[in-house]
């Protein structure tokens, strides 16, 4: 079957409309918030977005029955890595981790009433969300059987009790989509069933601990530890059924995942092209930095690793609007793409010097952040291991075969 590549207009239009607004506008904004907290409040999200309804590029990844664009993944892909091009662009355009995962995920699953109340505000970028799996150890991380908050029923309703952490825009989330164990033992010898519950942060019982400090600071309400003790919620807070949370979890994991790498891709472009100026028009040695045969070597091995990770982008996306299930390619594609990304913000420091590690350029924050991708979505040692696992899987069902 070929893979089609090819833009339709309207699409090639929003790209550039995207480019364009980013450049004019959110760069400006990314350039203040380096210069003060660091890290973006929810005023500057509303702000952003407003920018981006006037422009006509909000919500590219939602339907447009809610108010979105509704691109396909195809589509996606390069307004998203055009989005990325700021550390705002997908907090501006509403296509920022870990909503856009979230409302993928409620488009999917929920039921009217959790549609209407959820997803619907969400969608309109009114209020954030959060998604509460990770727990500290030896709870759920890398390894979700591992779950240990739970969830048991009682008359009418549930009880959650457990502790989550590392729970991205935690902190002012409206909500939170809170994974729990409701029945098994999970681990190795154990079989474990997990549900996914709709929780709203002021229901009683469920508390934000503490921010938890990391290395990247770019995402609005940073990362926080949750506690759940005794947190009460009605049948109406069941997403989906019963029991079927981890195979919910593989809705929302390969396109949240997939769509991570566009924008990241951005970031790297951006990184890129500041490494191309400083090497253009900086002096050494009695040439342009760019003339040195080392520097050359950083600028074209960055250009390989973003042909190749936009190459893998665009044919895993290709994989999901095709109907399939895109787990390996989403898999490999992120397992490349979070490591090239960190070479090419890294290369674009080395290029620029002790201006790349000043705050006079981006490029230092960018890196903090680029590297915290190689951790979440599932490391890239378990990627490996997942790849390895199928592919010898594949061939040893295709060895047994009938001939």
């Amino acid at each position: 079957m070929t893979i089609d590549f090819t833009l339709d207009p309207e699409v090639a239009e929003l790209r550039d409309r995207t480019a364009a607004f980013v450049r004019e506008t959110v760069l400006l904004a990314e350039l203040r918030m380096l210069q003060g907290a660091g890290s973006p409040d929810d005023v500057l999200r509303r702000e952003l977005q407003q920018a981006a309804r006037a422009a006509g590029v909000f919500a590219p990844t939602v339907s447009t029955s809610l108010g979105g664009l509704g691109l396909d993944v195809r589509g996606q892909s390069v307004v998203l890595e055009e989005a990325g091009y700021s550390l705002l662009g997908p907090l501006a355009l509403h296509c920022a981790a870990p909503d856009e995962g979230n409302m993928h995920l409620l488009e999917k699953v929920a039921t009217e009433a959790q549609r209407e109340r959820f997803l619907k505000p969400l969608a309109a970028g009114d209020v954030r969300s959060c998604f509460a799996m990770t727990e500290p150890s030896p709870g759920a991380g890398s390894d979700p059987s591992q779950l240990v908050t739970t969830a048991r029923r009682t008359d009418g309703g549930w009880v959650i009790d457990g502790r989550k952490w590392f729970i991205t825009g935690a902190d002012g989330a409206a909500f939170a989509i809170v994974m729990a164990r409701t029945s098994g033992t999970g681990g190795a010898d154990g079989v474990l069933e997990a549900t996914m519950f709709l929780v709203p942060v002021d229901t009683p019982g469920f508390r934000l601990v503490r921010h938890v400090p990391t290395l990247d600071t770019g995402f609005t309400g940073g990362h926080g530890e949750i506690e759940l003790s005794g947190c009460t919620v009605g049948d109406d807070a069941v997403l989906g059924e019963v029991g079927k949370g981890f195979a919910y979890a593989q809705v929302r994991l390969a396109p949240a995942r997939l769509t991570h790498c566009m924008r990241w891709l951005g970031l790297a472009r951006r990184a890129h092209d500041i490494a191309l100026e400083y090497a253009g028009s900086r002096t050494a040695f009695g040439s342009r930095l760019g003339d040195l045969g080392m520097v050359q070597q950083h600028i074209a091995d960055n250009e390989i690793d973003l042909a190749a990770s936009r190459a893998l982008i665009r044919e895993a996306a290709w994989v999901l609007d095709s109907g399939r299930s895109g787990k390996h390619e989403t898999s490999v594609t992120k397992t490349f793409v979070a490591e090239a990304v960190g070479r090419v913000v890294d290369r674009a420091i080395q290029v620029c010097g002790a201006l790349g590690i000043s705050g006079d350029l981006p490029l230092g924050a960018y890196l903090r952040e680029v590297r915290a991708y190689r951790i979440s979505e599932g490391p890239s040692e378990v990627h490996r291991w997942s790849i390895a696992r199928r592919v010898l899987r594949n061939r040893d069902d295709t060895e047994g075969a009938p001939r």
